[in-house]
């Protein structure tokens, strides 16, 4: 189970992000024991830990790297292509020519905060005051890879297709981003960036980085038919939020443990999570596999497999899924591991941030460390629970909030491994200063519409989160299906972030 908190300092924007960077950096170069992830700021830095770490303990840590020094980042000049969008409107509301905008944009020195929203995404400052305009009343659907953007006293560049709402001045010369290179990620925390008007042509958009090998050295299930949304995960990417970069991992932990389990397998060994239908995979040699979770069946010939046992598919045997009416994901384990490399620690997708994809048709999976397993180990596997959801007190908690979720139903009206959106009464929320997001965070724009924040969310944002998910039931939520009903109940009233 993890615990987070938010550490907020006083004073200025600059006083207060130096000692939030100082911070984080020194947690990232020696991080204490049972630390999963720390994300600064503009004036807050967010620490996650598991429950060894309590926070007596964390605090301790924290007052021995106090007076640890910030020194200068390095100085990065970024060549703009200045023909934007939304140029021409800047100017127009600024009452400013364009060639006055794009001077004046390409002025200051500007500071990196933090990185967040999607992987390398720079939040910087300061914009001229003339050129401080507010986010676009209706964001748009896709941002273009590379641009470069303001909002308020922020500017930053987009670096990878995205929706957004900042207004677009240009594109930037170089990608800010890119996984396949050694260094992904060009500009970090406290660097400081200078803009160069120039001609040329945007680099072309990243491309996904693979994971998975393209001949693997065990060969052993060949991918017939993907099934709705087939990836290989394992527990997650940890101390990577600072980049921008998404935890990942098993939605349902608890299942996936317990199908990794079935096969002897560690806790953390790559498998597959499945989604609502599941792939069609042939044998290429003699596997013991585990399945674990909701929503499907596995299937040998048509003889149905229950969940929570360990089977023997032999060579040239296919497995098929069968869809159920209630659940949304079920994991498969082989034993001895998928095989698939590593991007910062882990074998999960980022899929916003391009690392990994989604199984497709005529892939092969190899074992990791095959290893002989007896079949027919069994674990029991509960019934799915009513989707009745514990709350904690979030980071922007209010008495109407808490009690607007806790007032009667909320319908799931669209779901995905980023966030889960729900219809209900409306609740109180609104924008602010953009902090880190916590998994399980209850985010609430201003339209009053809560989305919880499952895995794969951009590690800042700006919105109100009166509210966390209590993390022994995140698992659930991976398990609720479109159109279905979720209630919300308090848990210990002093309990939170």
């Amino acid at each position: 189970m993890h615990q987070g908190v938010y550490l907020r300092f006083p004073g200025g924007l600059e006083e207060a992000n130096r000692r939030a960077l100082a911070l984080a950096k020194a947690l990232l170069d020696n991080p204490p024991r049972g630390l999963l992830d720390v994300i600064p700021a503009y004036t807050s830095l967010y620490l996650e830990f598991t429950d060894p770490l309590r926070k007596a303990a964390l605090r301790r840590h924290l007052a021995r790297l106090e007076a640890a020094p910030l020194g200068e980042g390095k100085e990065v000049e970024i060549p703009v292509l200045y023909s934007g969008e939304d140029l021409e409107e800047v100017a127009l509301e600024a009452g400013l020519s364009p060639e006055e905008v794009i001077r004046l944009h390409a002025a200051p020195l500007y500071r990196v905060y933090a990185l967040g929203f999607t992987p390398g995404f720079p939040f910087m400052g300061g914009v001229d005051p003339r050129l401080r305009l507010p986010r676009k009343p209706q964001p748009r659907p896709r941002v273009p890879a590379h641009s470069v953007a303001i909002a308020g006293f922020q500017t930053g560049i987009y670096p990878l297709p995205s929706p957004g709402g900042w207004r677009l001045l240009g594109r930037a010369l170089v990608a800010v981003y890119d996984p396949h290179r050694p260094e992904p990620f060009l500009l970090g925390p406290n660097d400081r960036v200078r803009f160069r008007p120039a001609q040329g042509l945007p680099p072309a958009e990243p491309k996904p980085l693979d994971l998975l090998p393209e001949a693997p050295r065990h060969p052993a299930l060949r991918v017939e038919e993907a099934g709705f949304l087939s990836l290989v995960v394992d527990t997650g990417r940890f101390l990577s939020g600072h980049l921008g970069l998404a935890r990942s991992g098993a939605l349902d932990q608890r299942s996936a443990r317990r199908a990794n389990a079935l096969v002897g397998n560690p806790p953390g060994a790559p498998l597959l999570e499945l989604t609502l239908t599941g792939p069609v995979l042939t044998a290429l040699t003699d596997l013991v596999l585990g399945f674990a979770g909701y929503g499907m069946l596995p299937l040998v010939g048509n003889e149905p497999l229950p969940p929570g046992r360990s089977f023997l598919l032999r060579r040239g045997q296919t497995l098929r899924f069968k869809p159920l009416k209630e659940g949304v994901r079920g994991y498969l384990a082989v034993a001895g591991g998928i095989e698939a490399r590593r991007f910062l620690g882990s074998a999960s997708p980022d899929l916003r941030g391009l690392i990994g994809r989604p199984l497709r048709a005529g892939d092969v999976l190899g074992v990791e460390n095959p290893r002989p397993v007896r079949p027919g180990y069994a674990l029991s596997q509960p019934p799915l629970p009513p989707f009745r959801i514990r709350l904690l007190k979030g980071p922007q908690a209010s008495l109407e909030a808490l009690r607007a979720l806790a007032s009667a139903p909320f319908t799931l009206v669209q779901g995905d491994r980023v966030g889960l959106r729900l219809l209900g009464p409306p609740v109180p929320g609104g924008e602010g200063v953009s902090e880190a997001t916590p998994l399980g965070g209850i985010q609430v724009p201003p339209r009053g519409e809560p989305i919880v924040l499952m895995n794969d969310k951009g590690s800042l944002g700006g919105y109100a989160k009166p509210a966390l998910v209590h993390p022994q039931d995140l698992w659930l939520l991976a398990q609720v299906r479109v159109g279905e009903e979720v209630r919300f109940v308090l848990d210990r009233p002093g309990r939170g972030v």
